[in-house]
């Protein structure tokens, strides 16, 4: 039994200062490595990503073999524990083996007094030359004497089985007295270490989970890069219409062959409340101002009393029906006169609740935009329309509007002719209204067609570029290093200002070997966005989740060449 403990020891202690080891070097690691969430500039930000990914990357390749330890030392503490009670048991048995055996003692002590008495008194009373003289023959004194030799004989042996019997009971209670002293230290040496080894347990996923904090807020640029090519602040369609540009349709020609571009059905909008484009087709099918409100919002207008003032950030307190209503610039003035009215009660209910509540309302995009030279002089279609409406407000929701958003809108499902996908796309009142957001391959730096392209002038990928995006997709989810899937030309042209150290095509190729994709095909969730992408590939049919493909699209295309919507198709030609 020691011979076992003390090799038990050995191993549990061998598998505790594993553990330290192991503990003390990840936490050396990260402070050499610098590994911390604050950086002071772009390049500062790259250079401690890439620490702390080398940092978590040396880890996980040490740390397998200390998990493996780590769940033998547990395997190992269960078992001592086990046999720890079996012997606690055992004790208990012996204890009361020995009390049993010390209360047989105590009897056979007692018989054996007794017995002893006995003799003694027989060998004064009797003794041997008066049995002889007295006897009538030899013959019985003879048997006599041995009869008592018998006797002294059978009380001699029993005494002595006495006395055997009580330093053997006296030895085997010393060693269950030592055994229970080597059990107890035993026990207490091994609740203390398991106490212990939970502790580092626990310090070491606080370590990773701090790791992977750093990880996350110092990749934050990369997120800086989905905000600014995935859609997510809203824009409406202005005063002006948008220009289209023949370079952003799927019948452009590229130039080469094959050829692949991601095509948005909308961009830039949360997809809430009206589409602005959505009320033109509506308009243009005939439907009301107030049937038009109802398909969005739910709801038809109430009369309330909107007159007094609002106040505007930066121009001050205003007259709300006659000045600031008239100076809205959310919607063209050639659009039909439906179109408009519905747009003046939108625009009134969203600045209704500021005008309530007494708060500044903002002039840009942010709110609403508010142009004070419009105020001043609005075109004759938008002030009838904004007088022919006054007062009227659309309560119990937020008025939200965008321009356009692809056919669906999330608080109220598919802006169809037939209320569902099933006439999507070409019943779509967004492409009734000839929206020019409606389908777009996006390749400038925001929604302005005359903002950068990074030396593009379409949207589309050649087959390296777009067999690069699957090996991003790759390098993504076989544990690549994330902070370096960027664009090839992020440090050509920035994106939020973000730079940084972008795999090579050939470097990302070599982790993913994709070189060739021989066709692409997109499936429809009911729900408005693109459900998954299928690929037929060298390496045989890939099919990514539609989010997946969009995010790692939007972190890898080169230039500002983007899909801004969660309902996008992939076209090749």
């Amino acid at each position: 039994m020691t011979h076992n403990f003390n090799s038990q020891r050995r191993v549990f202690l061998f598998y505790f200062s594993v553990v330290v080891s192991f503990f003390l070097l990840s936490q050396q690691t990260i402070v050499a490595q610098s590994c911390d969430a604050s950086c002071s500039s772009i390049d500062d930000c790259k250079g401690k990503i890439q620490k702390c990914q080398e940092a978590w990357n040396a880890m996980e390749a040490a740390k397998k073999p200390h998990v493996d330890a780590l769940k033998k030392m547990e395997s190992d503490i269960a078992a001592f524990q086990a046999r720890l009670k079996t012997l606690q048991e055992s004790l208990v048995k012996k204890s009361k083996a020995i009390q049993e055996r010390e209360h047989d003692l105590a009897s056979l002590i007692d018989s054996a007094s007794i017995k002893l008495r006995h003799f003694y008194i027989r060998s004064h009373t009797y003794h041997p030359l008066y049995t002889m003289f007295s006897s009538d023959d030899i013959g019985s004194a003879t048997r006599l004497l041995t009869y008592h030799q018998m006797i002294t004989d059978y009380h001699k042996r029993e005494i002595a089985k006495t006395s055997h019997s009580i330093v053997s009971l006296e030895e085997r209670k010393r060693d269950l007295e030592r055994e229970q002293l080597a059990l107890s230290a035993m026990k207490e040496e091994t609740d203390k270490r398991a106490k212990s080894v939970k502790k580092l347990i626990d310090e070491a996923n606080a370590y990773q989970s701090q790791v992977s904090g750093f990880i996350a807020s110092l990749t934050a640029q990369q997120q800086a890069i989905l905000n600014a090519r995935g859609g997510v602040f809203t824009t409406s369609v202005g005063d002006v219409p948008l220009s289209d540009d023949p370079n952003s349709r799927p019948t452009f020609d590229p130039g080469f062959s094959p050829a692949f571009a991601g095509f948005s059905f909308g961009a830039y909008t949360h997809r809430k409340g009206m589409s602005q484009y959505g009320a033109k087709g509506r308009a243009e099918r005939g439907q009301s101002a107030n049937d038009i409100l109802r398909a969005y919002y739910g709801r038809t207008p109430e009369m309330r009393d909107t007159n007094g003032n609002i106040v505007v950030q930066g121009v001050g307190s205003v007259n709300f029906e006659d000045y600031y209503l008239l100076g809205i610039a959310e919607m063209p003035s050639n659009f039909p006169k439906e179109a408009l009215k519905a747009q003046a009660i939108a625009a009134r209910s969203y600045a209704w609740r500021y005008k309530q509540d007494g708060k500044a309302i903002c002039t840009t995009q942010a709110c609403q935009v508010f142009l004070q030279s419009k105020a001043n002089n609005p075109p004759q279609a938008w002030r009838e329309a904004v007088q022919e409406t006054r007062g009227q407000v659309v309560e119990g929701v937020i008025a939200y509007y965008s321009s356009t958003t692809g056919g669906y809108i999330t608080t109220m499902g598919w802006d169809t002719v037939c209320g569902n996908q099933g006439c999507w796309t070409g019943d779509a009142y967004e492409k009734i209204a000839n929206s020019p957001w409606f389908y777009k391959g996006w390749y400038t730096e925001n929604y302005l067609n005359s903002s950068a392209k990074c030396g593009r002038n379409h949207p589309w990928l050649t087959m390296e570029e777009f067999a690069d995006m699957l090996n991003a997709w790759h390098a993504r989810k076989s544990g690549g290093d994330t902070s370096r899937i960027l664009p090839t030309t992020i440090n050509q042209c920035p994106i939020n200002g973000a730079k940084g150290n972008p795999y090579s095509i050939d470097e990302l190729r070599s982790l993913g070997g994709f070189t060739t994709v021989s066709s692409v095909s997109v499936t429809y969730n009911t729900n408005g966005y693109t459900d998954m992408v299928i690929f037929q590939t060298n390496k045989g049919e890939v099919r990514i989740p539609g989010s997946e493909f969009r995010e790692v699209f939007n972190l890898r295309a080169p230039g500002y060449i983007s899909i801004r919507s969660p309902l996008f198709n992939i076209e090749k030609k």
